[in-house]
């Protein structure tokens, strides 16, 4: 019988895993389960940079097993976490990494950075899942992750993505991928959740001061309850993001406490989609009827989700009103966050009194007729020092928009020093030519089921330039064709 192992692959990595020092109640030791037969399927050299890792290694047969998780990378300590939560509302009870498996933690420049093999094989967290990530999902949580941070969205970013020919069974039978991803740290809402709702009070501290002494060190000597500090400290900045989310029209579509990343990061892409024609009550999300997760209801469902994390916390707490003050903040922060992002879509410096009803009066005139998100911001960037036909050509309802689009001027021209010039400029710097609509991904995976990874590659370069009007682009800044919106993304995608 053939017992020898493969010789682990040193990356030329320094790891580290802090996560593992929490004990074992927190994770099991897992390795990836191989797969056959290999092949790159997309790599982003910002985020090796970004690793210390030799841009060599996305490119040889070493990186690639070792990134599919074929081979064992020297330093890492490869496990997957245990952690619970709400699901469409719900209590779901144990989750876990049924599917991902923490390789370790790098030190680099912008601080330490956890990677992740997602799609690696079965944990003892899989329940029924197989462990295994399809090609379909795998290429759109990689462009997508590299797409938000180009946009400025605080986000998980990945690596690379692997493929093989192995089948996996979802709708259909598809074949198998392995997304690498890189985040600060992967410890979720759901984490807490676990030990409190199982009434593992040591562990629930022993997980709050891990994250507060790594992540959100001032809360330690903020006044008061340091953990009523932490939940602070998170909902400011999962306001920030999902404000963020509002202002370029992303649709998370499953915003589970489980998917809600401790660090305001957006993180677990699925059945996401950047919105083509305007809706605000648009359901990304085939896998939720009832519309939960709906475009509009994101900045509710994320205090929902804040409101579960304090619930996880108060045992840590001096009472349940020490939760409740921590949380109301967001009521506000995130309306003023959005507003002001609003603004600066609008090429407005500050926000004035009046300036909420401006931009509400134009988000209901885009949904009337039902004007397409991405172009119509980036027309307007281009009419602050022009003509706002093209704009204009975008509604039925002209007179409507004429009305609006004069108190615009007004508002524009009546800040201090305005320039027409230096606005537009601003303005599309703000306003993305290309985003990841879901037609444009649809495309690219089609062709990567062929084998043909050239589509992954180019439309990777238009996202991590989203702002820039680059040649040969023109196709990827245009109206969606008209099967786009039969195109079906559920929680598998």
């Amino acid at each position: 019988m053939n017992t020898s192992v493969d010789p682990a692959v040193d990356l030329g990595m320094v790891w580290r895993n802090r996560f593992a020092t929490l004990g074992e109640a927190f994770f099991t030791l897992q390795q990836p389960t191989p797969l056959p037969s290999p092949v790159w399927v997309g790599t982003s050299p910002s985020v090796a940079r970004l690793l210390g890792l030799e841009l060599q290694w996305l490119a040889c047969p070493a990186g690639l097993g070792a990134f599919t998780g074929n081979l064992p990378i020297a330093g890492t300590q490869p496990l997957a976490s245990v952690y619970s939560g709400h699901q469409f509302g719900h209590w779901a009870g144990q989750l876990g990494d049924g599917r991902a498996i923490l390789l370790g933690e790098v030190d680099t420049p912008s601080g330490p950075q956890e990677v992740q093999l997602k799609g690696a094989g079965l944990t003892p967290y899989s329940r029924m899942g197989d462990g295994r990530a399809v090609l379909r999902s795998s290429i759109r949580e990689f462009l997508c992750s590299e797409a938000m941070h180009a946009l400025g969205i605080p986000t998980s970013r990945a690596l690379c993505v692997t493929g093989s020919p192995a089948p996996v069974r979802r709708e259909e039978i598809e074949t198998a991928a392995v997304v690498t991803r890189v985040a600060p740290s992967f410890i979720r809402f759901g984490h807490f959740e676990h030990f409190s709702h199982n009434n593992l009070h040591g562990e629930l501290r022993q997980l709050a001061d891990f994250v507060i002494d790594h992540h959100y060190p001032a809360c330690r000597d903020a006044p008061g309850n340091p953990y009523a500090a932490l939940l602070e400290a998170v909902s400011a900045r999962t306001a920030e993001m999902v404000a963020q989310w509002q202002a370029v029209g992303f649709c998370h579509g499953v915003m589970n406490t489980d998917n809600m990343s401790i660090l305001g990061l957006t993180i677990d892409y699925g059945p996401f989609q950047f919105l083509d024609a305007f809706n605000p009550g648009h359901i990304c999300n085939h896998s939720d009827p009832g519309g939960r997760y709906a475009y509009n209801r994101q900045p509710n469902i994320a205090y929902w989700n804040l409101f579960a994390l304090g619930q996880a916390l108060l045992p840590l707490m001096d009472d349940q009103q020490q939760a409740l003050d921590a949380l109301e903040p967001y009521k506000a922060l995130m309306p003023g966050a959005l507003q002001r992002r609003m603004n600066a879509k609008l090429g407005l410096e500050r926000v004035e009194d009046g300036d909420t009803e401006l931009t509400d009066t134009l988000m209901k005139l885009m949904a009337a007729d039902a004007v397409d998100f991405t172009i119509f911001w980036r027309r307007l960037s281009q009419a602050a020092d022009g003509a706002i036909d093209p704009v204009r050509d975008l509604f039925l309802q002209r007179e409507a928009f004429d009305a609006w689009a004069l108190r615009w001027r007004e508002r524009l021209a009546a800040q201090s020093g305005f320039d027409a010039g230096a606005t537009r400029a601003r303005m599309l710097r703000t306003n993305p030519r290309v985003v990841l609509r879901n037609h444009l991904g649809e495309l690219a995976i089609q062709r990567a089921k062929a084998g043909d990874f050239s589509e992954v590659a180019r439309l990777q370069n238009a996202l991590e330039h989203p702002f820039d009007d680059l040649p040969g682009q023109d196709d990827l800044a245009t109206f969606p064709p008209d099967w786009a919106s039969e195109i079906e993304i559920s929680c598998s995608s």
